[in-house]
């Protein structure tokens, strides 16, 4: 009987050695590689083969051993490690799009994201339509015969709203385009390209890592996608050069191994959090909390045993506000004011000053992100009841919140 996919098993069960048997796979510090004959560094410079190395632009073994990892979690058949989530996103977008082309994407998405799409690719003739991924008839109005992408978030940052990834996948493949998901929030929890998805994208830098130490991201689909983005004539990895450095890869490799377990322990604390500012009659957004539109969807979307994700949004209705809560919570070390998410300390920010400023105000509030809306990267709190205990202090202390 064929085991059921589960994203951990699969990180568990690679296995790696060292050189020298160690249990750690060796680090290639390495720009380039040797030959022993002149006719194989042509042929490795043509095209891929299996165990040798030109050039660290093109390959890394460390690189390598990372990015079949990261195939492995999100059952995708190959994978490619960049320098940064954008670099990830903005590498997938022009290979699949070309002058004349457009892209349908959801219209709640990281502000970086929403700048590349809305500002900078229209400057190569790519355009973008933003809509709202929930309403089926406006996403198929949207996808014309140009459009060559479906652009979504799994869980939109900052609104925490689920993408219906099977549902968006056939309105996509119905049109001939390809759906390209943004998992940053949700790996483990959600398996994208298991669901219809044809290109998944992660920013390393914030869950998978871990640590709040390093900048990174990976591109996970077909091989011959990753091939693609690799081509020495063509492929826009290969030449804009968005590499990650070795060393890195090798200690998110390390930290990779334990990303079930935090991701586990994150959405534990932030169901936890979520369930009670939600009973202080607060606008609380977080997919775990059954009064969340798309409870059910999550539900029936997600793998077990990972929980609802790490991130909750909190509307306290004014920036002065959110503000004073803030620096307050900073004050009683809940956490720290700081963009980014996945740390093992609470991070928290208002994104319509931040992470989703590059967004008009016009199409922030219309979309619903006030300007007092605050975005929780729950940390790994060992107590925390604890935490809530001092966070309800504050919030008494503030006015904020009328009932329990």
């Amino acid at each position: 009987m064929k085991r059921p996919f589960d994203p951990a098993t699969e990180i568990q069960n690679y296995l790696v050695f060292g050189e020298f048997g160690d249990v750690n796979p060796s680090i290639c510090d390495s720009s380039t590689y040797t030959f022993l004959s002149v006719a194989k560094m042509e042929e490795v410079f043509e095209h891929e083969l299996e165990g040798c190395f030109l050039y660290s632009r093109h390959w890394n073994p460390t690189n390598r051993y990372l990015a079949d990892a990261l195939a492995r979690m999100e059952n995708g058949a190959a994978a490619q490690v960049m320098a940064s989530g954008m670099a990830a996103i903005s590498t997938t977008l022009l290979q699949m799009c070309s002058a004349g082309d457009e892209i349908v994407s959801g219209r709640t998405i990281y502000g970086g994201s929403y700048a590349l799409l809305a500002n900078l690719l229209p400057r190569f003739g790519i355009t973008t339509r933003f809509v709202d991924l929930g309403d089926a008839a406006a996403v198929r109005a949207a996808l014309t015969e140009r459009t060559r992408v479906l652009y979504c978030e799994s869980l939109s940052n900052p609104l925490l709203e689920v993408a219906d990834i099977p549902a968006l996948a056939a309105l996509a493949h119905e049109r001939g385009a390809r759906l390209v998901v943004d998992n940053t929030f949700s790996p483990l929890l959600l398996s994208p390209l298991r669901l219809g998805a044809d290109v998944v994208v992660h920013s390393m830098t914030k869950f998978i890592n871990g640590t709040s130490d390093c900048v990174a991201g990976c591109v996970v689909a077909a091989h011959d996608f990753i091939a693609a983005l690799n081509d020495i004539n063509h492929g826009p990895s290969m030449l804009f050069g968005p590499v990650l450095d070795s060393i890195r890869a090798a200690s998110i490799l390390k930290n990779l191994h334990s990303l079930h377990i935090r991701m586990a322990r994150h959405s534990a604390n932030a169901l936890y959090l979520a369930e009670r500012l939600a009973g202080l009659g607060l606008p609380v957004h977080y997919p775990g909390l059954p009064a969340h539109p798309q409870h059910a969807l999550l539900n029936r979307l997600m793998n077990p045993g990972y929980g609802c994700g790490g991130i909750l949004a909190l509307d306290v209705g004014s920036k002065e506000l959110a503000d004073r809560l803030m620096l307050r919570l900073q004050e009683a070390r809940v956490g720290y004011l700081a963009v980014s998410l996945g740390y093992f300390k609470t991070l928290f920010s208002a994104p319509g000053h931040s992470t989703s400023s590059e967004i008009p105000a016009e199409e922030r509030a219309r979309i619903g992100m006030g300007d007092g809306l605050i975005r929780f990267s729950v940390g790994l709190d060992n107590d925390i009841g604890r935490t809530w205990r001092t966070i309800r202090g504050i919030l008494a202390e503030l006015g904020i919140g009328s009932r329990e």
